[in-house]
Parts: C-alpha cells; structure tokens; sequence
C-alpha cells in the first residue's frame, strides 16, 4: 500500500522548469476543466461529501493500478513511457488533474479579478517561485521588459480591461514566443514532456524506497540467506 500512495502523491514538485516556461509564455494560456461550482453545505454534510468523494476516486485509481503492470526502471524510455500512460490512466478515471491541468487551474483562480497587468505577471512569478521552478529560458523577464515597454507607451498603468493596451501587450508576448521557439499549437506537445519528465522523476523515487525496503529486509534474520530479486522485475501490483 506504501507504493501505490506514493504513485498518487508524488507528483506535484517533479517536472521539468523548463516546459513550465513554455506553458507559461504561451499567451494567452490555455484553461483547463475545473470543477462545477459546489452547493453551500453545512459542516457534519460537507466532510462526509468529501470522504466519499476522495475514497471514491482512491479506490478507482487502485482499481487502475492492480491491473497494470509497472517496471521500475526509470533509465528505461519503454518503462517510463508505460508508467506515464497508467497514471494517465488513473487520472482519467478518478477524474484527477495532471500537473500541467493543476498548474493552469492555479493560475487561474489565483489570478481571478486581479485588475491590472503587473500584479498578474507578478502573481504568475509568485506561483512559479512556490513550486519550486525555475524559469530556464527567461521568459519571465522578458515579459516584464514587454510590460514596461507597453506601459510607456501608453503613459499609465496596463489595465487588463484596457482592450487596446491588452492588445499591444499580446502582440508583444508573441514575439516572445516566437524568439523562443513556442507556438501555442505545440502545447499538448509540452503536457506530453512535462508528464514524461514526472513520470521519470516518480520511478527514481519508487526505486530508491524499494531498495531501501530490500535491504531493510535483507537485514532480518528470517532473510538473511535469501537472494535479493532484482528491482527491475519487481511487479508493483505485488505491494498492493
């Protein structure tokens, strides 16, 4: 059970800086589906609402994983291309997001009624700085150094309901992306990198936590005279 929490859990600091920059330069951003609007609930209701809610999606994200059988080689392209695609799985059906649709939704309700253009470019610097990217291609900066060049232009302060303020701002993000090397129909091409960076990133942890497990058994008396299997051949669905 300790590996398949940890399939679930560790996802959300492990993906590439890089493809974030991407994503983020890419403007407008591309919105994901969020969750519908919930009716007022009173206390004892709501937690229960939740529970259910969270086991439900726990045991089908378990009922995905049983079935599937994952090698934990993550110098392996073959092995990390197949976890990528049963955790694509489990998201799918437990109706969970990927990192790329969590990263989004983010942004956009934190964003949410921020009026003017500064304080959002600063609000998208403050949720990259917490989780922990960095910004490789410097896409950041040169957002800001668009917003300047805007700002003086126009004489005041970059409304985001200035029309044709926003406009100049846009054709400016576009030149942007086009120095890059970023075109906005390549997104999905991002989320599939992003997605095989974390999936990476995930079996190094599974391996190191079963090599741990394996010679924190090695130890035991009863298994002192047993061989060690290779952590390669291990079948997750066997600490399930």
């Amino acid at each position: 059970m300790a590996f398949s929490s940890r399939l679930l859990s560790k996802s959300r600091q492990l993906y590439g800086s890089q493809v974030f920059s991407q994503q983020q330069c890419a403007i407008p951003v591309r919105y994901f589906a969020k969750e519908a609007a919930r009716p007022v609930l009173k206390g004892d209701e709501m937690l229960k609402n939740i529970f259910l809610e969270v086991k439900k999606k726990f045991e089908t994200a378990m009922s995905v994983l049983r079935k599937e059988k994952i090698t934990i080689d993550p110098d392996d392209p073959a092995a990390v291309s197949q976890y990528a695609k049963v955790m694509k799985t489990v998201r799918e059906k437990a109706g969970l997001f990927s990192e790329s649709q969590r990263i989004m939704y983010t942004i956009e309700t934190r964003t949410e009624g921020i009026p003017d253009a500064r304080t959002y470019l600063l609000t998208l610097k403050e949720i990259r700085i917490k989780r922990g990217l960095t910004d490789d291609l410097g896409a950041e900066a040169m957002m800001f150094d668009a917003l300047e060049k805007v700002e003086n232009e126009i004489k005041i302060p970059l409304m985001r309901s200035d029309k044709k303020g926003m406009s100049l701002l846009m054709a400016e993000f576009d030149k942007i992306n086009q120095k890059l090397g970023i075109r906005k129909e390549d997104l999905p091409k991002y989320e599939e990198q992003l997605e095989q960076k974390i999936a990476k990133a995930q079996l190094e942890e599974l391996k190191k936590d079963a090599l741990e497990a394996m010679e924190t058994q090695k130890k035991r008396e009863e298994f002192k005279d047993e061989q060690m299997v290779d952590v390669k051949s291990l079948d997750i669905r066997n600490f399930m």
